[in-house]
């Protein structure tokens, strides 16, 4: 009896074209597909440095872990002025290139509900949109007032969306603090709470 025989070999042929076409055709390449989608996400970093004139510190990384519940918090000194530097992670594999090879399909808002702080993105063109809007993988915060109302929580509300149909680095009220960034459509890639404290 042949293995081998001619009738096995076609079969087996059928079968791994159909594999390969299944597997092939999962990811189409469209702009509508999420090139980071949020499962894919595990921990965000922020990367915090004061940079205030005579500041030799070395910057703290502050690790969010997506889904594990809790937020970090971030200690500010009024009157500083602090180099951020966000990262994402996908396990112990850097996820960050990704959102940078795609970057005129992200965007970052960030949001003190309870802060006097002053935030300008410091993106290069790694990290810049074709419409010239920075991502906001690199920013620069100018701490006037840390905790605005002793009373009420300080947070910043960190949020990465995907596709948004508009972005705007313009700022508004939000509370007693402010947003920096605004979009309009788009989804949630990730979103990372953190308190403010000093």
């Amino acid at each position: 009896m042949k293995v081998f025989n001619t009738k096995n070999i076609i079969k087996l042929l059928a079968v791994l074209f159909i594999a390969i076409t299944v597997v092939s055709c999962q990811r189409d390449g469209s702009a509508a597909e999420d090139d980071l989608p949020q499962e894919d996400l595990t921990n965000i970093i922020l990367k915090v440095r004061d940079i205030s004139p005579g500041s030799t510190a070395t910057a703290i990384p502050y690790n969010y872990s997506m889904g594990a519940g809790g937020a970090q918090s971030i200690k500010l000194e009024d009157g500083k002025t602090y180099e951020v530097i966000a990262e994402f992670k996908n396990g112990n594999d850097d996820a960050t290139q990704e959102i940078r090879d795609a970057k005129d399909e992200h965007f970052l808002v960030f949001n003190f509900p309870n802060s006097d702080i002053v935030l300008t993105r410091t993106d290069d063109a790694t990290s810049t949109r074709a419409d010239g809007k920075r991502v906001g993988l690199k920013t620069e915060w100018v701490v006037n007032k840390a905790i605005k109302n002793p009373a009420a929580t300080s947070q910043l509300i960190f949020t990465l969306y995907h596709e948004p149909a508009t972005v705007s680095e313009d700022s508004q009220a939000s509370g007693n603090g402010i947003i920096f960034g605004k979009q309009t459509g788009g989804e949630t890639d990730a979103q990372a709470n953190y308190n403010i404290i000093n």
